[in-house]
């Protein structure tokens, strides 16, 4: 699972610094988890040069025979490649039934009635990724096929993630649209208690702030204190340490573009490794937020180079339908994160420079400017969601 991992962090990485470069100063939510999930099923019917991009972008082009052979050559799903096996036992192993947390990702294919696709690839996208593809007909009932996928979606995110594709975002063009929202409920290990939450002042950029609900507890928790870029890193545990959120939060608020600049697969996880996240006693301030962001990722993922699944002309997907001209129209993620004093709901340096240093017997965490946060996977170290708090 190991270069399966390292993908999961290189790509999430990727695709936050891009939003975050194209949403200066505002909040960033997403899943790459999901969004691995989603975009390997394209892959699974990709082909050819189309293949390629996408396995160079969610960088499984490390991964030997990641796309695998033909569906032709086999009419066993196992066989489609190591990456798709992989994927389906590392969302498996995450998404563990009666666990102390709801996990629930939505993947659909809608594509047009006018295109027939291979019965092979509808067989393993149900069967690698419990992703039935379904049939819309966009060319007469654009509408009628706009409300139905958002009526599931709702259905499978408890109602958070609502009309995923507003009223004119669909056309009598499209082809092929993927479908793809996910939600988390979980609560934490120490959960914060509501009569100690108070008003606050969370600072912002150029002098401004804001009024905040800030929770408080003091426990003992995971924490690391990097000296270069200067911060401090805070592993909050859910219920029964599955997963946890991890914090990055600068000294000074001014820093907050240094840790951005200096983020990489390598210091990640260098600043999240067990043997710098010391456990002691902290007291912890966090904003209860909420974030509900929607992205079309088509100019993302372009600009990342995955560009030919895109285009009418130059998509191979000749894996998912015999038919020419199939591509994909549009990749739309919507994801929801509520964080407060339950826990959370949602729906997305080298060595020497890191030292532990002496302090007083209880450090102080005071999440009042903006930070970064990832919630992730604690046995698999896959990160689930990335998100930024620039306004709670």
């Amino acid at each position: 699972m190991d270069s399966l991992n390292i993908a999961n962090v290189e790509f999430c990485l990727d695709v936050f610094k891009e939003l975050n470069s194209n949403n200066l100063g505002d909040n960033v939510f997403f899943s790459p988890l999901s969004l691995l999930y989603a975009l390997s099923m394209i892959l699974l019917g990709a082909r050819g040069n189309s293949a390629q991009q996408m396995e160079k972008v969610l960088h499984f082009n490390h991964i030997a025979e990641s796309s695998g052979p033909e569906f032709k050559d086999s009419a066993k799903c196992s066989q489609t490649g190591r990456i798709h096996s992989e994927l389906g036992a590392l969302f498996s192993q995450i998404n563990q039934p009666n666990s102390n947390y709801t996990l629930s990702i939505a993947n659909r294919l809608y594509g047009t009635k006018a295109m027939a696709f291979h019965q092979q690839y509808l067989k393993c996208s149900e069967e690698l990724y419990q992703a039935s593809l379904q049939t819309a007909d966009f060319e007469q009932s654009v509408e009628e096929a706009r409300k139905t996928i958002n009526a599931w979606v709702e259905s499978k995110t408890d109602g958070k993630v609502t009309n995923l594709f507003e009223k004119g975002t669909l056309d009598a063009s499209c082809v092929m649209v993927l479908v793809n929202a996910i939600y988390f409920k979980g609560q934490w290990q120490n959960k914060f208690q509501e009569r100690d939450t108070v008003k606050s002042r969370f600072q912002l950029r150029k002098g401004k702030s804001v009024t905040v609900e800030m929770m408080y507890q003091t426990g003992k928790f995971k924490l690391a204190l990097i000296e270069e870029p200067q911060m401090q890193v805070l592993e909050l545990p859910y219920v029964n340490n599955t997963l946890s959120m991890i914090i990055l939060l600068p000294v000074d608020m001014a820093d907050l573009d240094q840790v951005e600049k200096q983020l990489n697969a390598k210091t990640f996880h260098e600043w999240t490794s067990p043997s710098n996240m010391v456990e002691r006693e902290v007291e912890v301030h966090l904003p209860r937020f909420k974030l509900e962001i929607k992205y079309e990722l088509n100019s993302l993922l372009k600009s990342l180079g995955m560009t030919d699944i895109f285009n009418e002309v130059k998509a191979d997907l000749s894996a998912i339908s015999p038919a020419k001209g199939l591509f994909v129209s549009k990749i739309i993620h919507k994801s929801y994160v509520e964080v407060n004093e339950e826990g959370t709901e949602a729906t997305a340096a080298t060595g020497d420079s890191l030292v532990v240093k002496r302090l007083p017997i209880r450090a102080q965490f005071l999440a009042n400017h903006p930070f970064l946060f990832f919630i992730r996977h604690i046995h698999t170290n896959a990160i689930l969601f990335c998100g930024k708090v620039a306004l709670p």
